[in-house]
């Protein structure tokens, strides 16, 4: 599932065709790509009324028809866990299914762990980055440092302002340790969830105060339902790196270090090859 319904605003554009493959691919086009040869079947894409059109043209036109892709509209943008309710009724309810973002690059090798951790475990799972694989450019983002305890997560804080300075990776947001370790895990929204999630997605939904806040997210209630639920979340470490266009600045240095990983043998030149 690919969470593509995102208005992209500090990006300037729709961020999920950006431009990073080595013949004009874009960012949607690369995860689906590595999500097929990491072996999910079908791909659902979660996309809004105004942007969605234009992705569905695109998809119809660069991908083979070779894998079931189907479309769902995410009609208020409530956050990614109504976005994940939103294609409900096109995933098959007895099977696991992983969730992403349609805006980074997360690599093969992510999405292998994620597909191989669904296909032999009980669980639910959240693939972890190092930080420093995590960041493009120089400009400022926010990151999700991760907590694990025996292989298992136990809590995410938000972590606001990260960016390379002389002295480390800095956390610019008040909070301590000011400077954050290169290899600390963050969560990029890339996740792995079993069949049993349906209601509890639902149960948040319901009983979120829309007025209070707007959305209703991902780290939000997977961290309520470790707290209500006692469920488990096993966090499964990449060796991958992150490739995301949060600015249009970035885009140039994305599209460097996808022809870098070109280059390594970490993906073939063109999609779906």
């Amino acid at each position: 599932m690919i969470l593509a319904a995102g208005r992209a605003r500090r990006y300037g554009g729709l961020k999920q065709l950006a431009p990073i493959g080595r013949h004009g691919e874009g960012v949607i086009d690369l995860i689906a790509s590595d999500a097929i040869t990491a072996g999910f079947d079908d791909i659902v894409i979660v996309v809004n009324r105004d942007t969605g059109p234009t992705i569905q043209t695109h998809v119809a036109e660069r991908w083979p028809t070779s894998h079931k892709v189907s479309f769902a509209f995410q009609e208020k943008l409530r956050g990614t866990v109504d976005a994940v309710l939103a294609a409900e009724e096109y995933v098959d309810p007895r099977v696991p299914f992983g969730v992403s973002n349609a805006d980074d690059l997360y690599g093969l090798d992510a999405l292998m762990k994620l597909g191989g951790h669904l296909s032999e475990s009980p669980d639910c799972c959240l693939v972890a980055f190092q930080l420093e694989n995590s960041l493009v450019g120089d400009l400022p983002v926010s990151r999700g440092t991760c907590q694990v305890s025996n292989g298992r997560l136990t809590h995410v804080e938000e972590r606001r302002n990260v960016h390379f300075t002389a002295d480390g990776l800095e956390a610019d947001d008040g909070l301590v340790p000011r400077f954050l370790s290169p290899e600390a895990l963050v969560s990029m929204n890339l996740w792995g969830f079993q069949p049993n999630i349906w209601p509890l997605l639902h149960r948040e939904v319901q009983e979120h105060d829309f007025d209070a806040s707007p959305e209703v997210l991902l780290p939000t209630f997977v961290a309520n339902t470790m707290a209500r639920d006692a469920m488990a979340f096993t966090v499964l470490e990449t060796s991958s790196r992150c490739i995301g266009v949060t600015h249009a600045e970035d885009l140039p240095l994305a599209q460097f270090l996808v022809r870098e990983e070109i280059k390594s043998g970490l993906r073939p030149e063109y999609a779906f090859s």
